[in-house]
């Protein structure tokens, strides 16, 4: 039937070129008929024109599947555009050749825990470049959980559908999913800790995602800062180039903070304690960093020091904690891992600030290792370096932006003084920036070393997160193939 049906239309087609018409088509067809060849026009006619639909019908779908190639690499070029769940197979190559792949990080730091999820792709025999992130927060951290576990399990299902939401179906198989604990869960009792990472662990298990034996984990203070320094390392482009110059990182969170930088001077690397250096492999090459993460001296710890008290452990007979970093006439209540304080200030016999300084170099005292190649190094600076400098003036609170050291020690000196004469909608400001300032004169930089702050890099989150799933899914590729 369906080739009768093709060969009536071509029929019916060469017939209305036979029609009686004035022209050259007429005396054509005439010829034809004179030289006894008409029933070789009838026949070859009608199959030219068929061969010809086929050919225009080819061209028609040549062309259109160029078109939406050349659409798909519009919507790639497009800022902000995730254009690796339209352009991508059930295999993870886009259009254009480059392999599409996904990483699901969870940070579950002192104050929240929250969802990174990372859009790769892969040029051939190129690096990889991060083409989305996806990001969201809740409150409190997976801490405050420690004595009702089960409550925990709500909000990590509410981020992994997040990542549901974000990751096309076909991906979730080998897409990694990770969750790195801080210095929240570092600062709890083990068996406590141990309990809420099991939690999590069973929730990742139920999910459809890759995760591994390795899932869910305290994070070791060093490899905080070493996949911080990836993260900054890799949005400014520094891993890509072989012996190019890199950036050093500095962190400071709640519990903890972080120093990382690439040594080039042999003397720091001999010069340095046991534990500050570490080898990180990235891209087949060996970087030997300097990398140190201070349990305890985060802003919020730090706080806790400098008012006197001890971490994890109510004020002895509910004390007063009293200050010399707090205006003299402040009274109140502050709430730190789950505790809460009674905190005041005390008549100031000198500055504030003086006295205050006075009192931050005690708790820092003989705690940080000073190095000489900081001042050489450029840095970047972010969570609560960045916090402090926006909510003072000293940067762009959106944009971020550029300062030297000392900016923080004049705002410190500022705003003491004026919590000395008036009442201060931030009664730690003064303690907080006191302290910034001296522990980054700690670390070994001077008052005039320049420091980028920023929150983000390419619209990119500058936290630790980017670099860890980064390098995790480095991991997996060298066990997948150790040759390399």
């Amino acid at each position: 039937m369906k080739k009768g049906i093709r060969y009536e239309t071509c029929r019916k087609t060469s017939y209305i070129f036979q029609q009686p018409q004035h022209g050259p088509w007429q005396t054509r067809m005439r010829k034809i008929s004179n030289h006894g060849s008409l029933r070789v026009a009838k026949v070859a006619y009608p199959l030219g024109l068929c061969v010809g639909l086929f050919i225009y019908v080819a061209y028609i779908k040549w062309h259109r599947a160029t078109a939406t190639q050349a659409f798909f690499s519009i919507t790639r070029a497009a800022p902000g555009t995730r254009w690796g769940q339209q352009a991508h197979s059930p295999q993870g190559t886009a259009a254009d050749g480059h392999e599409v792949f996904y990483g699901i990080m969870f940070d579950a730091g002192s104050t929240g825990t929250r969802v990174h999820v990372f859009q790769f792709a892969r040029p051939p025999r190129e690096t990889p470049t991060l083409t989305h992130e996806t990001f969201k927060a809740l409150k409190p951290g997976l801490s405050a959980y420690a004595d009702d576990v089960e409550k925990s399990a709500q909000g990590i299902q509410e981020l992994l559908d997040v990542a549901k939401q974000d990751i096309p179906f076909d991906f979730w198989k080998a897409t990694p999913l990770v969750l790195k604990a801080t210095a929240g869960l570092r600062l709890l009792p083990g068996e406590k800790a141990q309990k809420l990472l099991q939690k999590v662990k069973e929730v990742f298990k139920a999910s459809p995602f890759l995760v591994g034996d390795d899932c869910v984990s305290i994070m070791n203070g060093t490899d905080e800062g070493v996949s911080a320094w990836i993260t900054v390392n890799f949005l400014t482009g520094s891993l890509k180039t072989p012996g190019g110059s890199s950036v050093g990182m500095l962190d400071l969170g709640g519990g903890s903070t972080q120093i990382a930088f690439l040594p080039r001077v042999e003397g720091t690397l001999q010069a340095s304690p046991p534990g500050y250096l570490t080898a990180l492999r990235m891209f087949n090459r060996t970087y030997k960093l300097y990398s140190y993460s201070y349990l305890g001296l985060g802003l919020m710890s730090a706080r806790l020091a400098i008012l006197g008290g001890v971490e994890g452990q109510p004020a002895k007979d509910g004390k007063e904690l009293v200050s010399p970093c707090l205006s003299p006439s402040f009274k109140g209540e502050w709430e730190h891992a789950e505790v809460t304080y009674r905190v005041s200030g005390q008549k100031a016999v000198a500055s504030l600030h003086e006295l205050c300084a006075a009192r931050v170099l005690e708790v820092l005292r003989n705690r940080v290792h000073r190095t000489e190649e900081v001042k050489h190094v450029d840095f970047y600076a972010f969570s609560y370096y960045y916090d402090l400098a926006a909510g003072v003036g000293l940067i762009d609170a959106e944009k971020g932006g550029s300062l030297v050291v000392g900016d923080f020690e004049i705002a410190a000196k500022y705003v003491c003084r004026t919590l000395e004469t008036q009442p201060q909608s931030s009664p730690f400001a003064c303690m907080d920036l006191t302290y910034v300032s001296l522990l980054l004169q700690e670390f070994g930089f001077p008052r005039s070393k320049v420091l980028k702050l920023t929150r983000k890099i390419d619209n990119v989150e500058t936290s630790w997160a980017l670099g860890a799933i980064f390098h995790y899914i480095d991991s997996l590729n060298r066990q997948k193939s150790p040759a390399s």
